[in-house]
């Protein structure tokens, strides 16, 4: 009987070993490059190992295979896609918007907010928030952006002289603020918010680093199975305290509408023919009075735009500080740009100013392009389509590395080198669309990009304007890994220095 048992067991496994192998799914996908298949597994077991090995291993097939090769696992498989005008046609339409894996294990966290959500629920969720991006309101926000640089200005002005300071925990905090505040309406500035904040901060690493380590193990897939995981017992700790500072945040808005008149809630200036709200937040407690959204709604875009709107940002400006830290005659170049918009006298920055930054601009991109916050895409192929001359068949996932597709030597040359030159008008006409993507493209674009580059302008300019930044951390000491955002193994540190303007 337990031989009996053995060989059905056996035969079971080769069926649907050749099932894999030879049903229409898998004959269409095994005629594209990538990693040598096993019997049954696939090449899955390739991406097993600790985040910096999937990092540099997925930048290693990549070089091997070129820019659109396949892995498959089981039933599950794979394309990875790089070239730009591949990437078109996957980002620009709106046959492939889904999103599926990896953005399925943040649903504990974030739910079905605009990050993860499809279909439907997605174009009304994007329909419903995006008034609250016009520019009308960004120039609204500014002041508020302008205010908290100045808070940063004086806590960076207490490092300066220090051997070394870390960028990530003096930059976080500001730009967790600066979201509360304009997206939110909620002053995070009072002592009495930090006990709640620093558990949110602690709590983030937690939660993103059990989604990278779930994510690249298929029998962790299941909830089921991942929940006997010590890995599950850590997340649902961080989840408890993500959850409690979002629920706070809603809470303390409803207090204050309740208290104030509902009309001073009111800009004056018109957002597509009608009156609307200063904050993201009023924009959805009114759409719930309405009946279009409810509780957990806005609690998932909220946790949505709390961790997109900060994080990333965090993370664009950690970067090019070190980076320009880097780069002396880039740094004098904007230096110098500063000085002939400011000229001798020390005043506070107006949008106006941010328009004639032009080189910064430049500076700005071009760390994107070396940095992406969002190194990792994805998006779910429901039905058979054409990628770079292969028939890609239904039910694949489609994995795009930013990261790599921002490093090709083939349209930036020299691509490690920083060369803001490259998005000067006259060259960046050249670099076709779908080549840089840091806030992605097409449908699914990133919401809150021109909010982003407004706070990094207005960050940098007046970092640099006051203070000479010198390197600690070198690039090519960076070691990266995979996670949610762009993330090295060690923090990355800079020295500040007053300069005699201020």
């Amino acid at each position: 009987m337990f031989l009996l048992i053995i060989i059905l067991f056996c035969l079971l496994i080769i069926l649907l070993d050749l099932y894999y192998r030879y049903s229409r799914g898998p004959r269409l996908i095994n005629k594209l490059k990538g990693p040598k298949l096993m019997f049954f597994f696939g090449n899955v077991w390739e991406i097993q190992g600790d985040p910096v090995y999937i990092f540099y291993k997925q930048l290693e097939w990549w070089k091997k295979y070129g820019d659109l090769f396949r892995l498959v696992g089981f039933h599950y498989r794979a394309i990875f896609v790089h070239k730009p005008e591949d990437l078109e046609t996957v980002l620009s339409s709106s046959r492939f918007n889904e999103k599926t894996y990896p953005y399925m294990f943040l649903h504990s966290w974030l739910r079905e907010g605009l990050l993860t959500s499809n279909g439907e629920k997605w174009q009304q969720r994007r329909k419903m928030l995006t008034p609250a991006f016009h520019f009308n309101i960004l120039k609204k926000f500014f002041n508020v952006i302008r205010d908290h640089t100045e808070d940063l200005m004086q806590y960076v002005g207490e490092e300066v002289d220090k051997d070394k300071t870390s960028l990530a925990p003096l930059i976080s905090k500001q730009t967790l603020k600066v979201i509360c505040e304009t997206s939110m309406g909620i002053n995070m500035r009072e002592e009495s918010k930090k006990p709640i904040t620093n558990k949110y901060f602690n709590a983030l690493p937690e939660l993103t680093e059990s989604v990278i380590y779930r994510a690249n193990k298929l029998w962790l897939f299941t909830d089921p199975v991942y929940n006997l995981t010590t890995v599950a017992k850590k997340e649902k700790k961080a989840l408890k305290d993500l959850h409690d500072f979002t629920t706070n945040v809603i809470k303390e808005r409803r207090k204050l509408r309740e208290n104030t008149n509902v009309e001073d809630f009111f800009e004056a200036d018109e957002v597509y023919g009608r009156k609307t709200k200063l904050a993201m937040l009023d924009l959805l407690l009114d759409e719930e009075n309405k009946g279009k959204i409810d509780e957990p709604g806005i609690r998932e875009e909220v946790d949505t735009f709390m961790f997109e709107g900060h994080d990333t940002t965090a993370t664009a400006i950690c970067f090019m500080i070190m980076r320009i830290a880097n780069e002396p005659k880039v740094q004098d170049l904007i230096y110098e740009e500063l000085q002939s918009i400011f000229g001798d006298t020390f005043r506070t920055t107006t949008l106006e100013d941010l328009t004639q930054m032009k080189y910064l601009e430049c500076c700005i991109k071009e760390s994107l392009r070396i940095y992406p916050s969002v190194p990792f895409m994805a998006r779910y192929i429901t039905e058979e389509c054409n990628i770079g001359g292969y028939t890609i068949p239904k039910n694949t996932f489609c994995n795009i590395n930013v990261f790599a597709i921002h490093r090709n030597p083939k349209i930036f040359p020299d691509p490690e080198k920083f060369v803001p030159e490259r998005f000067q008008p006259e060259n960046i006409v050249k670099i076709h669309p779908y080549a840089y993507i840091p806030f992605s493209a097409g449908p699914r674009n990133c919401i809150g990009q021109k909010f982003a580059m407004m706070e990094l302008k207005t960050v940098m300019s007046s970092l640099l304007w006051r203070y000479r930044l010198e390197p600690i951390t070198k690039p090519e000491d960076l070691v990266f890994k995979s996670d949610l955002v762009l993330r090295t193994t060690h923090p990355l540190y800079v020295r500040f220095c007053r300069r005699n303007n201020n």
